[in-house]
């Protein structure tokens, strides 16, 4: 169950780890099979008592059975292979681009050498670049950072110095970085563009008196206080919109909005047909040690077998046996990944065909469970840490899932054939005059869709939509 859950990008990790770890274990060559072609059974092998030296303690080793391990047949061979061909050799390396730009922090540290200050101060300053969290905001309490610089680095000072520091890191780029809180974070923008005109000092004044009002869209209230007009009230939230509220997110490899993901698995449309492949990286060319093989050929092979030979033997077999275990759990890991995917294309072909959310049927844990014979928990499982890549992009698998929803009809539809709908809805509609839920569960009840207004504000939670009065534009 551990190496299910292990991500694609992780496996080849692992699998170094247990490389490491046994030595009866190797990885093939390029265009190797792999299997134990020579490590079948055959007639059992015994020893005679008469072959051992006498040392007290041969009983521990009387029953030592190499026979599967020292075998010449090949009636066996592909037994331990990893491969076949389900899994595409020419397009995975092109699925994992590496990044090479530096880290948001690394950025940062670059511009504390630009600070004029003395060793001391220095070393504040890079306690508080360390403090900022990966949106660049720094969340921590001033006295909890004094607190830290004095018991970890043995450096005494206040919160008043502190906070002269934070103000010289504000400058740093990206804008934005070291704020407290959001507004301040759009202010500290705001300001570094103070010389661009009216439309920016408006927007200062706006978030600095009125950021609550702004925020949940009280645009009357924000025009009667600073006796704004329509156009300069435009003008301001133009002005705001292209702010970056998470300074942090755009630097290097920090942002987890441009984290690489991996696939599983690809799926090909081909003419109709639909094509399922396991990344081959879920597929590693292993195999059983040629030398361990031969030191056991070599143990059979002899007629005076002591004690510390027949250690040595069992060694070698527990170290083969573990080996072939690993390859084993692969092989399943390989198995289980392909079945449980394969009974989802199925069930959700017409979406794999078309891209279509609407297209998607009705489908929960058990349904593929049933159809794969595997326990839930596993589906489940492969479904939260896989992902998929088609031709309408890449999708975590617990995205096919969904509970049913009935029409006037009777027929059964996927809630997330009701949510894409909602969601088509929301985004038609005149931001002037935004869809109450009420007025978009009745359009929803319209198209034949039984859904209670609470239902329609619960999906619209769900895909992060705000009510309507925080949709409306001006």
């Amino acid at each position: 169950m551990k190496l299910l859950q292990i991500p694609t990008a992780n496996l080849e990790e692992r699998i170094k780890e247990e490389l490491e770890e046994n030595p009866a274990l190797e990885a093939g060559e390029d265009g190797q099979e792999t299997d134990l072609d020579d490590i079948n059974a055959k007639d059992e092998f015994e020893s005679s008592e008469d072959d051992y030296e006498q040392d007290g303690s041969e009983d521990d080793y009387d029953n030592i059975d190499i026979s599967e391990y020292v075998s010449e047949g090949d009636d066996e061979v592909g037994d331990y292979k990893t491969r076949d061909d389900n899994y595409p050799e020419a397009d995975d390396k092109k699925v994992m681009p590496i990044k090479n730009e530096s880290s948001f922090f690394d950025v940062l540290n670059e511009q504390l050498s630009t600070l004029d200050v003395d060793e001391r101060q220095y070393k504040i300053a890079e306690q508080l670049v360390g403090s900022l969290d990966d949106d660049g905001y720094l969340r921590r309490e001033l006295s909890s950072i004094v607190d830290d610089l004095a018991f970890r680095q043995n450096i005494i000072t206040d919160e008043k110095e502190v906070e002269a520091l934070i103000k010289q890191i504000q400058q740093f780029d990206p804008p934005g970085v070291a704020a407290r809180d959001l507004k301040e974070c759009l202010l500290l923008q705001l300001y570094r563009k103070k010389d661009e005109g009216t439309g920016v000092e408006m927007a200062i004044k706006v978030l600095d008196k009125y950021f609550d009002e702004f925020t949940k869209k009280h645009y009357e209230k924000i025009q009667r206080g600073l006796e704004l007009t329509d156009e300069q009230l435009r003008e301001v939230i133009q002005q705001i919109i292209k702010l970056n509220p998470k300074p942090g997110g755009n630097v290097g490899g920090i942002n987890k909005a441009e984290s690489y993901v991996v696939p599983d698995f690809f799926i090909i449309n081909n003419a109709g047909k639909l094509e399922l492949t396991l990344n081959s990286r879920n597929a590693p060319d292993l195999r059983i040690s040629e030398g361990y093989r031969d030191m056991m050929k070599e143990y059979d092979k002899g007629s005076k077998k002591d004690k510390r030979q027949k250690e040595a033997v069992l060694f070698i077999k527990q170290k083969i046996d573990a080996a072939k275990w690993f390859i084993d759990m692969i092989k399943q890991r390989q198995h289980t990944l392909l079945s449980t995917m394969g009974a989802i294309m199925r069930h959700q072909e017409q979406f794999f065909l078309t891209g279509d959310e609407t297209e998607m049927r009705p489908m929960i844990l058990k349904d593929i469970a049933e159809k794969t014979g595997l326990d839930i928990s596993t589906v489940s499982r492969v479904a939260n840490s896989k992902f998929v890549q088609t031709e309408f992009g890449t999708y975590r698998l617990k995205f096919f899932f969904s509970e049913s929803l009935s029409t006037d009809s009777g027929e059964e539809v996927s809630t997330r054939e009701v949510k894409k709908i909602l969601s088509d809805l929301i985004e038609a509609e005149d931001k002037r005059k935004p869809l109450a839920d009420e007025t978009l569960t009745d359009m929803l009840n319209e198209k034949g869709y039984n859904i209670a207004r609470r239902t329609v504000a619960k999906y619209r939670e769900q895909l992060n939509i705000p009510v309507a009065r925080l949709r409306k534009e001006l």
